[in-house]
C-alpha cells in the first residue's frame, strides 16, 4: 500500500470517527432534552399562578384547599410516587384520577381539579414519576407511566371499595398516558377515560419536535437517541404508542383537542380517535392552541365532559 492510500484511509478513518462522535454527543444531549427528568425551558410547566391565566381563580383554589397526600411505589421501580387527594363535598364513590403533562407537576392541573370537584368527583392528582415531587430521572411518554397511573386507579379501588366507580384523565403527554393505560388489562370501577390533546406515540412527536423546533430530520438523530434511551432507560421512543393501545381499548373514550394546536398537531386526534375500539366521543374545539382548550371555551369543554361521564358513570 502507497504512503498516500494509507494515509487517505487513516484521514477517512478520522472523519468517520469524528462524526460517529458528534453524532453520539448529539444524541446525548437531546436525550437530556427529551428523556432525562429536569427542568425544561421549551416547555412551561403551567404551574406558576398569575393573575392573567384565565384559569388562575381555580388554580387558587387548588393551592389553599385542604388536601391528603398519598403515596404509590412506581410500576417495576424503587421509587416514591406521590399525590394530591381532594374528596368531593358529598360522599362518593366516584373518583378522577388526572394526569399531568411533559415537564409539568400536579400544581398545574388546578384548572382541571376545580371542574371535576364541581361535578361532584373525588380527585386525585399525582406528579408522575421524574417530575414534580415524585422521584425518578427518566420521563418515557406514557410507556412506564401508564403502569404507574393503573397502580393508582388500584389504589382508589382499594381504599373506595369495590363500588368504586374511576374515570382517568390526561392532558398532553397526560392524555396519551391516558391512552396507553386503556391498552392494560384494567379493573372493572374503571369505568371510563378522557384524554386532551395526546400524541399518537412519541416518536412521531419526538421527530414532529425536532423538526419544529431545531429544523432537524428524523434520519439520524431520533433514531440515535431512541437507542440512546433504550440503553439507558429501557426503553424506545415507538414503545410509546398511543395509537397501538386504543386498539385494545374497549371501555369509553372522550378524545379532545385544540383546533389551533401546533405543539401535538390536531391531526393526531383523529388517529388515535380512528383506531380506538371502545365507546367513543370526539370533541375538537376551535381556536385552542396546545393543552388551552379548557381555559379557550371553558363552557363548551365542561359541557362535553359533564354528558360524557353522566353517560358512563351513573
Amino acid at each position: 500500500m502507497s504512503k498516500r492510500k494509507k494515509w487517505g484511509l487513516i484521514s477517512l478513518g478520522v472523519i468517520v470517527v469524528l462524526i460517529a462522535g458528534g453524532l453520539l454527543g448529539a444524541s446525548l444531549y437531546f436525550y437530556n432534552m427529551t428523556v432525562a427528568s429536569g427542568k425544561k425551558d421549551f416547555v412551561a410547566s403551567g404551574a406558576t399562578l398569575k393573575k392573567s391565566d384565565p384559569m388562575y381563580s381555580q388554580k387558587k383554589w387548588y393551592q389553599d384547599v385542604k388536601k391528603q397526600r398519598w403515596t404509590e411505589k412506581a410500576a417495576g421501580a424503587n421509587l416514591k410516587l406521590v399525590a394530591d387527594y381532594i374528596p368531593a363535598v358529598k360522599a362518593t364513590k366516584k373518583t378522577v384520577v388526572l394526569v399531568h403533562g411533559f415537564g409539568s407537576n400536579k400544581e398545574a392541573m388546578g384548572g382541571y381539579v376545580a371542574m371535576f370537584h364541581q361535578l361532584g368527583y373525588n380527585t386525585l392528582i399525582p406528579d408522575t414519576r421524574g417530575q414534580g415531587q415524585s422521584q425518578g430521572k427518566v420521563i418515557s411518554y406514557g410507556y412506564y407511566e401508564s403502569k404507574d397511573y393503573l397502580k393508582w386507579v388500584n389504589q382508589v379501588i382499594a381504599k373506595q371499595g369495590k363500588q368504586s366507580q374511576v374515570v382517568l384523565f390526561g392532558v398532553s403527554m397526560g392524555g396519551a398516558t391516558t391512552m396507553m393505560t386503556s391498552g392494560l388489562k384494567t379493573p372493572s370501577q374503571l369505568k371510563a377515560y378522557i384524554e386532551d390533546c395526546g400524541y399518537t406515540d412519541a416518536q412521531a412527536e419526538i421527530t414532529y419536535q425536532a423538526k419544529q423546533m431545531y429544523n432537524i430530520p428524523y434520519w439520524p438523530l431520533v433514531p440515535l437517541t431512541s437507542t440512546v434511551a433504550r440503553v439507558k432507560a429501557g426503553f424506545h421512543f415507538k414503545d410509546a404508542n398511543a395509537v397501538a393501545a386504543v386498539k385494545k381499548n374497549h371501555k369509553p373514550m372522550l378524545f379532545i383537542h385544540g383546533g389551533a394546536d401546533t405543539f401535538v398537531p390536531t391531526r393526531m386526534v383523529y388517529q388515535v380517535y380512528r383506531a380506538d375500539n371502545g365507546p367513543k366521543q370526539l370533541l375538537i374545539v376551535p381556536g385552542a392552541k396546545h393543552a388551552a382548550a379548557l381555559s379557550h371555551s371553558p363552557a363548551l369543554y365542561e359541557r362535553k365532559v359533564k354528558a360524557f361521564l353522566a353517560e358512563y358513570v351513573k
